[in-house]
């Protein structure tokens, strides 16, 4: 397989499984809110689904950079959540900028509103998923390989 495809594969599926990851956590949030009417707000599982998959790709990205020659067991948990908090804060720091708040509230309380868990949320799911990955004993995509060409280079 192609090595661009395989790289694509994995930052596709590290996309999904955060956003199913963030989802269940934005079910578990919806339990416990209910509206002056009684009905369950629903709107949380897809709330958090939706940014999970975009900073699970992300941090593909950043891992891809950061670690391509790496094993799982050479990368420790602390640097892991950094990287994900890199990737989380990132994404927020562009949300922030497109104006994903209301420009009515003050720059830092939306930054703090916005980066703050996003980074969180980024840093502890890039922990869990080099817990994971070290469970499964498993390689990053690229290590030990070399660097895949772009079509069109010269041999």
């Amino acid at each position: 397989m192609n090595p661009w495809l395989k790289r694509l594969r994995g930052a596709l599926g590290m996309g999904v499984t955060w956003a199913l990851g963030w989802g269940l956590i934005g079910g578990l949030i919806m339990e416990g809110l209910v509206d002056r009417d009684g009905r369950v707000l629903d709107m949380w599982p897809q709330a958090l689904a939706i940014p999970g998959f975009v900073c699970g790709v992300a941090f593909s990205v950043v891992l891809g950079i950061a670690a391509r020659r790496r094993r799982f067991d050479e990368l420790s948990v602390p640097r892991f959540a950094a990287w994900g908090a890199i990737a989380g804060g990132a994404l927020g720091g562009l949300a922030l900028a497109a104006g994903a708040m209301p420009l009515v509230t003050p720059l830092w309380l939306r930054a703090v509103g916005l980066l703050g868990p996003v980074a969180v949320l980024c840093a502890g799911s890039a922990a869990g998923t080099l817990a994971i990955a070290r469970a499964g004993g498993g390689t990053l995509p690229s290590a030990r390989e070399a660097p895949p060409r772009l079509p069109g280079d010269a041999s």
